[in-house]
C-alpha cells in the first residue's frame, strides 16, 4: 500500500470518527445549510458552551470545519462546513418555505447572485434584498452571472423592509446583514460570503459565485413549497 493512499485512508477515517457521535453530526447537519457562530449552534443544539467547544474542536481536526472572522464584527467568528470533507452529504427534507430571499448589506452583488442562481436550481421562489441597499447592482456581479448563463439585467435593489414577508426562509449572504437583522427574520440561515466588491476585483466575483452556487447546490434539496411531497 503506498503511503498516499494510507494518508487518504486516514484522513476519512479521522472524518468518520469525528461524525460518529451524535452532538457532532448534529453540529455538521446545522451547517450542512449554513454558517453560525459558537454561540448560535449552542443555541440551536441546546449545548453548553464547554461541551460544544470539545466537538467543534474534534471536528476541526478531522477538516470538517473551519472558522472565518466576521466582516462586520470582528469580535465574532463564525463557523463554515468543509464540503470537500463530506462528499455526498446532501440534506433532505430540512425546510418548508413559500419562498426564499437572501440577504445581504448592499443588494447588490451576492444576493442578487444567489437568487439567480436558486431560481435556476429550484422551483421555491426567490427574492433579494438589502439592509442598506445601494442604487444599482455592481456591474462586475452582471458580468460574472452574463458568463455563466444568468441574467441580471432586470435586477434591481430593495430594501429588506420592503421584501420580507414572515412565512419567507431567510438566507443572509453577508455577516453584516446577518448582524444587522436580528430579529427581523426568524427562520434563518447565514452564508459567510466575503464581500467581492471590498477588492473589486473579476476573481473575487468570481469567488463570491462560486461560493454561493456550492451552497445553494447543497441547500435547494432541502427546500420544499408547503404541502410538496417528498422522497425522505
Amino acid at each position: 500500500m503506498n503511503v498516499e493512499w494510507t494518508s487518504e485512508l486516514r484522513a476519512r477515517a479521522q472524518v468518520h470518527a469525528a461524525l460518529g457521535e451524535p452532538a457532532r453530526l448534529a453540529i455538521v447537519d446545522r451547517l450542512v445549510l449554513g454558517d453560525a457562530s459558537p454561540t448560535e449552534l449552542g443555541q440551536d443544539l441546546g449545548l453548553p458552551s464547554n461541551l460544544l467547544a470539545h466537538h467543534v474542536k474534534l471536528l476541526e481536526q478531522a477538516g470538517v470545519l473551519e472558522r472565518s472572522r466576521s466582516e462586520g464584527d470582528r469580535r465574532r467568528t463564525y463557523l463554515r462546513l468543509r464540503p470537500a470533507s463530506l462528499a455526498g452529504l446532501r440534506p433532505t427534507g430540512r425546510r418548508s418555505a413559500p419562498r426564499v430571499v437572501f440577504v445581504c448589506t448592499h443588494n447588490s452583488a451576492r444576493s442578487q447572485l444567489a437568487a439567480a442562481l436558486w431560481t435556476s436550481q429550484s422551483p421555491v421562489p426567490a427574492a433579494s434584498a438589502g439592509t442598506h441597499p445601494a442604487t444599482t447592482v455592481h456591474p462586475r456581479a452582471v458580468a460574472v452571472a452574463r458568463a455563466r448563463g444568468l441574467s441580471l439585467a432586470q435586477a434591481r435593489t430593495s430594501r429588506v423592509e420592503e421584501i420580507l414577508h414572515e412565512d419567507d426562509l431567510v438566507v443572509a449572504v453577508c455577516d453584516n446583514a446577518h448582524e444587522d437583522l436580528g430579529a427581523r427574520a426568524g427562520d434563518r440561515l447565514h452564508w459567510s460570503v466575503p464581500d467581492p466588491a471590498r477588492t473589486d476585483t473579476d476573481a473575487a466575483f468570481d469567488q463570491a459565485f462560486a461560493d454561493l452556487a456550492d451552497r445553494i447546490t447543497r441547500l435547494t434539496p432541502a427546500v420544499h413549497l408547503p404541502g410538496e411531497q417528498t422522497d425522505d
